[in-house]
């Protein structure tokens, strides 16, 4: 069987779904075009996607939320139809001032924002910039902590040398193949599967290898507590951001922390539900102020 035809089925009707709730709509950056999805009215969350996804991963979680949110989750840079930033080697600033940009081009003053994975570093990085103000709630899912930190220097040294390897020897298709099971738990639907991998094989090589160099030279915790609440989550069999590591991130930021069940990596795929009324329960407290 050829390469991605067994998910053709599977993703099939997402896809449909994808156009039809969860549409891209471009909006002009400073560096260029920024790609993002956008469904609902209401409260606004905003949702950033991890190193191997894009913003179409959140389609379901969407889905959930969009009757009582103004749902909006982009392509980061380099990302889909997203520019990618200017720098080689950027820093999570960087993709923080395209996110600021975004929210401007939008009208967006306020909002729930949300991180998965790498995603969490741009996420922070906002709430701890001087657009601060804008971030009423800050949720941050399976977050990845980076290698940036001088005791992690080798460490990363050697993630980026491996990525970049596999980029190489297997290309995008390649890569959404060997990875995809890896983001999800041992009990995960064929569909998920799919979805994970559809999602992953549309990555583009520039704007991966800028987010190679994000988590490999920055460090989610050298940014400090936020001011606002945060929630941080991670999925019970996430074998890539374990649950000690994301306990550990929750009490560095004071956080709460909670598990999400039979969930992976990609628990906004994987248990899309349960991240929807994690992520409404968030809006919610963020609208009546209430303090964790």
């Amino acid at each position: 069987m050829l390469p991605g035809l067994s998910q053709a089925v599977p993703t099939a009707d997402l896809q449909a779904q994808l156009e039809r709730d969860f549409p891209q709509r471009l909006v002009l950056a400073a560096g260029g075009r920024q790609a993002l999805r956008e469904c609902g009215a209401g409260p606004t969350v905003v949702m950033l996607h991890g190193i191997g996804s894009g913003a179409a991963s959140w389609l379901q979680v969407a889905r959930h939320l969009a009757s009582h949110a103004r749902v909006i989750a982009w392509d980061a840079p380099g990302y889909g139809d997203s520019s990618p930033l200017e720098s080689d080697v950027p820093k999570a600033e960087q993709y923080a001032a395209r996110l600021a940009q975004m929210l401007d081009a939008l009208g967006v003053e306020q909002c729930v924002l949300v991180g998965h994975s790498l995603g969490a570093l741009t996420a922070l990085a906002l709430a701890r910039s001087s657009q601060a103000n804008r971030v009423s709630r800050l949720v941050l899912i399976s977050p990845a902590r980076g290698y940036g930190a001088p005791q992690h220097a080798a460490q990363g040294q050697q993630v980026r040398q491996q990525r970049l390897a596999n980029l190489q020897r297997l290309g995008i298709a390649g890569l959404a193949e060997q990875r995809s099971a890896h983001m999800l738990s041992p009990c995960a639907t064929s569909q998920a599967l799919a979805w994970v991998r559809w999602n992953m094989a549309r990555l583009n090589p520039d704007g991966y290898r800028q987010a190679i160099e994000l988590l490999c030279g920055d460090n989610l915790l050298r940014h400090g507590r936020p001011e606002m609440p945060c929630d941080v989550h991670c999925g019970e069999a996430d074998s890539i951001t374990s649950a000690e590591t994301c306990l550990g991130v929750a009490k560095a930021l004071g956080a709460s922390f909670n598990l999400i069940a039979d969930a992976g990596h990609a628990s906004p795929i994987e248990q899309p539900q349960v991240v929807a009324g994690r992520l409404a329960f968030a809006i919610q407290q963020s609208l009546t102020g209430t303090p964790l």
